[in-house]
């Protein structure tokens, strides 16, 4: 598909598949991208790896977890994510409540995103590596393109719980990872779960380790994302 002479300022491009897009003489200002990017080219720069060095300098729990490989280093960066995620959550506590539910240009509020990692939890953990059929927390929030989630998980999208009603959901759900990597052999590791994270997911095996690093990468990344909003909600907040 070609767009030529067309004017797409403002627009909003979200959870679209832009594969190979190629944007040529045209105006780029004031652009901010998100994202999964791979060779990220601008003006004939690769400005990939560019990229993943500030991310990583800036969020170096990053680089620790893409260099896991046996149980210790399980063991060691989930007590890293425990530890972000407690400061980032005293953090958010210092806001009003009713903050906490506000969306950032359109993004998950802060209890959305706790609540979509209740999710990741129970797909990727209780479902995948326990066998748990139907784990899924009603609070659970999945990604958006899932399709008829109330209907398939048993979860209430719409709902609007209290950050300290999440937290309770979320201390349990993190509580059942650190029992896990705690126990982890190298054996354990690499046992195929069966059973997929979600109904509709394929159905294919899984290995223990790739499952937990699916977990600890939405923690971190969501994390990311949760401290990005959480200062445009203080600077808000406090021109109130």
């Amino acid at each position: 598909m070609d767009i030529a002479d067309t004017d797409l300022s403002g627009s909003t491009f979200r959870a679209c598949d832009l594969t190979r897009l190629k944007i040529v003489d045209s105006r780029l200002w004031d652009v901010s991208i998100s994202g999964d990017l791979a060779r990220f080219v601008v003006n004939d720069v690769d400005v990939t790896d560019y990229v993943e060095a500030e991310l990583d300098r800036r969020h170096p729990e990053r680089a620790e977890l893409r260099a896991m490989d046996g149980p210790a280093d399980f063991r060691a960066g989930w007590s890293t994510l425990e530890s972000l995620w407690a400061d980032t959550v005293a953090r958010a506590r210092r806001l009003p409540e009713e903050a906490l539910h506000e969306r950032v240009d359109g993004e998950w509020s802060f209890v959305e995103t706790l609540r979509h990692l209740v999710f990741a939890t129970d797909a990727w953990v209780s479902r995948t590596i326990l066998d748990e059929p139907m784990p899924y927390h009603p609070l659970a929030l999945p990604q958006t393109s899932y399709p008829e989630p109330e209907k398939l998980l048993g979860v209430d999208t719409g709902a609007r719980p209290s950050l300290d009603d999440v937290l309770a959901v979320r201390a349990d759900r993190m509580a059942h990872v650190r029992r896990i990597v705690d126990g982890l052999t190298d054996e354990e590791l690499s046992r195929p779960c069966r059973r997929s994270p979600a109904p509709g997911y394929p159905e294919e095996p899984q290995p223990v380790g790739k499952c937990l690093r699916v977990v600890m990468r939405e923690e971190c990344e969501h994390r990311r994302y949760a401290v990005r909003d959480l200062a445009v909600l203080e600077a808000r907040t406090s021109s109130r």
